[in-house]
């Protein structure tokens, strides 16, 4: 529906979309659109960060990372949950399905085990995840971003339906393989 999706940075020393050569940690919110507590978590720690940005351990923080706040992947679905002045339990995006049924769900929707276990390839399910990986323009959105921030080393996504905080690897219970990517 074209909405913008926000990315706050907050970095000591590069501007804009200067590359910069500190680690990268990313936190995001609403992935699902009924979510709305997960677009306030990311926000709130952004403000924690400056609000205590002259405290010794919290200015180390900022001075050697590279941080990226984006509160809300999925705004159009979040602005349809809340329309009408009622909650509609809308978790997927808005996307118009061939078949009528709306949305895909955006963390079901990207490429690593893609269609897999806990996913639906149905239109009408919660967890449908598109027709193919990446088929969504918040997705893209985000493929493109982590494609161009290479010094990416973390990324958290917060989901309150469940009361979850997602790690990269936490759709399963097998123990990483790679030992760097493990520590």
């Amino acid at each position: 529906q074209g909405r913008e999706i926000w990315t706050l940075r907050i970095n000591s020393n590069a501007k804009e979309n200067e590359k910069s050569d500190k680690p990268g940690a990313v936190f995001m919110g609403n992935h699902h659109a009924r979510e709305h507590i997960s677009v306030e978590v990311p926000l709130l720690h952004a403000v924690w960060l400056l609000e205590n940005r002259d405290k010794p351990e919290i200015k180390n923080y900022i001075e050697t990372l590279d941080i990226y706040i984006i509160p809300m992947l999925n705004p159009d679905g979040a602005e349809y949950d809340i329309s009408e002045n009622r909650y509609k339990w809308q978790r997927k995006n808005m996307r118009v399905n061939p078949d009528g049924n709306i949305g895909v769900d955006l963390n079901r929707n990207y490429d690593f085990r893609w269609g897999g276990a806990g996913a639906s390839h149905s239109t009408y399910s919660d967890t449908y995840c598109g027709l193919s990986a990446f088929s969504e323009p918040e997705t893209q959105v985000v493929k493109k971003f982590f494609e161009s921030h290479d010094n990416l080393k973390t990324y958290i996504s917060y989901h309150s339906y469940s009361e979850l905080i997602l790690y990269p690897w936490g759709g399963t219970y097998e123990p990483v393989e790679n030992e760097n990517d493990r520590k």
